[in-house]
């Protein structure tokens, strides 16, 4: 006879009531509206920030590739002779990225680049989130003359 009064006490004790998980439904949505933006606002800005990071990289690069050819890159041959060796470079002594790979900018699209740019020497850019021409925030172009 105890034991089965322990058993209905117990069972009374157990689980939550509606209004309570309701409660902490609620809670969790508004910390969700207040927070989620926030973090999403970040996100954004880390891919531009990581899109410079690429640029100074490649510029690096295009910087040691000058040192060795004598010359940039044509806009013909692009990245593309920063870890395949171009025809007429007889100097080449690449591949001057560390994974023998030319990247993506962060939204997965082929970085531009132009020899001799029209910004300097030459030009390497994104056109970021929207990849078209312009805008501001995380449409906004990254190259570097930034």
């Amino acid at each position: 006879m105890e034991r089965m009064m322990k058993i209905k006490r117990t069972a009374k004790q157990q689980g939550f009531t509606l209004l309570e998980l309701l409660v902490v439904l609620a809670i969790i949505a508004m910390l969700a509206g207040l927070v989620g933006p926030q973090v999403m606002k970040h996100m954004g800005g880390a891919k531009s920030k990581t899109a410079k990071v690429q640029i100074e990289d490649l510029s690096a690069a295009l910087d040691m590739y000058r040192l060795d050819v004598g010359k940039y890159p044509t806009t013909e041959q692009g990245l593309q002779a920063l870890v395949e060796k171009p025809d007429n470079a007889k100097r080449w002594n690449g591949p001057y990225l560390r994974k023998n790979k030319i990247p993506q900018d962060p939204w997965g699209e082929d970085y531009k680049y132009a020899s001799p740019g029209e910004k300097g020497k030459f030009d390497i850019y994104t056109y970021g989130l929207d990849g078209k021409e312009g805008g501001e925030g995380e449409d906004a172009d990254i190259g570097n003359w930034d």
